[in-house]
């Protein structure tokens, strides 16, 4: 089915089945589709939007958001959705390099909305037929931009439409399913893994809004989903929260992705909660997802599980040539590749090549055909020559019972080129020191691959979508030790 015209199907099948909800709004399949969806496509197309046009939104996760997706569609518009946090510069650059005829928002928030989000109740009998083209663009979705400006990804409808359809099937979904909406709407994996996978299924979602540790396990206990997709950060913070009585039954499975969990917070999480987690593995050029550990079968933490269905995952040697054994560069072929960024030939020949999609990050496979992430290639540390993978060694890191989140970067060093630093965040009410973490390390690992230095530290960077912000670890002065 095509996602424009999937409200009025929904309407048309469950006109009073509950579909999108916040903490402000509930709307059934008919609301949604005529109410909501409808009128905001009247109000857009009143604005000006069309077929081939980008419409950029500027909220934070709320049903307008979602209500404003579906509306653009309809149109045959595509939507380019924009970090509420950006700076006005920052914001700018993206509504300006997607060609953006119309920003909705709320102008008090935001000088750069031309529509506000009230003015989307417009005539729903205004809006044109939906437009069902899946070479149409669907959403640019801009990088994080850790390296120079950020880049557009265009996702066209059969790139989203196949990784919903991945989705489904890899996490078994169906139309008995409720998910809670948890990562922000400007990230490719809370709209397709949280919204659109959810409702093409049948089912139907609830946007939990801003998280807040203390408060997310009553959430759950009062919207009683089956399902929610988080990053690892949001699990630490969950099994860190002092223990209490929490009424966590309605939940199947949870998911994780976003960037690798050790092994020792997966074991953490389900023995305190009795919820399997789901790890899996993609990238927003590869419309999110590649790989999954299976919710119904072998689940192995430490890996980031097999292929979805309908795309092929491999590894690669620097000459260009697929290996066997690895490590070597994870590289992706499918249906859900992206078109290439925007505007930009040269980045997508690079990152495109002879039909793989080359990821950056440094893998292997397990005797079972399940993906190992070893590092990012970027963030590898040569240390005299020898190659270091900080995740390796954040691993052990996270096998000591103190450690809450640990991260390693490499810092230049005038013999030996660059040396590993170790940035850790205790949990809370258990002590140790910096030398009893290198103890720790120095038993598990090559002494080569022992941190340097170990810095105890509160809180860790993380950029907009929760990944660990190493950039910013790499800029920082380095910590004593």
């Amino acid at each position: 089915m095509h996602i424009a015209v999937l409200p009025r199907e929904r309407a048309r099948t469950a006109p009073e089945a509950p579909c999108l909800a916040d903490e402000h709004r509930a709307l059934d399949n008919a609301g949604f589709a005529a109410a909501a969806v409808a009128a905001a496509a009247g109000a857009l197309h009143a604005a000006g939007t069309g077929a081939g046009d980008v419409v950029a939104v500027v909220l934070p996760n709320r049903v307008e958001l979602v209500v404003t997706l579906f509306a653009a569609w309809r149109l045959g518009a595509a939507v380019t959705p924009v970090n509420p946090a950006l700076t006005a510069d920052e914001a700018g650059h993206q509504i300006t390099d997607s060609g953006a005829v119309v920003v909705v928002g709320e102008r008090a928030a935001s000088p750069l909305v031309t529509l506000d989000v009230a003015e989307l109740a417009g005539d729903p009998a205004a809006a044109p037929d939906p437009v069902t083209d899946d070479d149409a663009t669907a959403l640019l979705i801009y990088t994080s931009g850790t390296t120079g400006r950020p880049k557009g990804v265009v996702l066209d409808h059969a790139n989203v439409r196949a990784m919903c359809g991945m989705v489904i099937a890899g996490i078994g979904l169906g139309a008995d399913d409720h998910s809670l909406l948890v990562l922000p709407l400007f990230h490719v994996n809370g709209i397709t893994v949280s919204v659109l996978s959810p409702l093409l299924a049948g089912g139907r979602t609830t946007i939990a809004g801003r998280f807040r540790a203390e408060t997310f396990l009553d959430t759950v206990a009062r919207v009683r989903p089956t399902y929610f997709s988080a990053v690892p950060a949001i699990y630490a913070m969950l099994t860190a929260l002092p223990a209490r009585e929490a009424d966590t039954s309605s939940l199947r499975r949870v998911i994780c992705g976003a960037a690798p969990m050790p092994a020792e917070l997966v074991a953490r999480f389900e023995e305190r909660f009795q919820v399997p987690l789901v790890e899996g593995y993609g990238l927003s050029e590869g419309t999110c997802a590649s790989t999954i550990n299976p919710w119904d079968g072998l689940r192995k933490p430490g890996t980031v599980g097999l292929p979805l269905p309908g795309q092929r995952v491999a590894l690669m040697d620097p000459e260009g040539r697929l290996v066997d054994d690895g490590p070597g560069e994870v590289v992706v072929s499918g249906p859900n590749v992206m078109r290439g960024y925007l505007n930009l030939p040269e980045a997508t020949a690079e990152t495109i090549r002879d039909g793989w999609l080359h990821t950056g990050d440094v893998g292997r496979f397990d005797d079972d055909g399940y993906l190992v992430l070893v590092d990012r290639i970027k963030d590898m540390i040569i240390r005299g020559g020898e190659n270091l993978y900080p995740q390796e060694i954040e691993n052990a890191l996270y096998a000591h019972p103190a450690v809450h989140e640990a991260a390693v970067v490499g810092v230049p060093d005038p013999v030996l080129g660059e040396v590993p630093v170790a940035h850790v965040v205790l949990r809370p009410g258990v002590a140790a020191t910096p030398e009893d973490l290198a103890a720790h390390c120095a038993q598990r690992l090559a002494r080569i691959k022992v941190p340097t230095r170990i810095a105890l530290v509160g809180t860790l960077p993380r950029n907009a979508v929760g990944k660990v912000d190493k950039p910013a670890l790499r800029r920082a002065p380095v910590p004593a030790g």
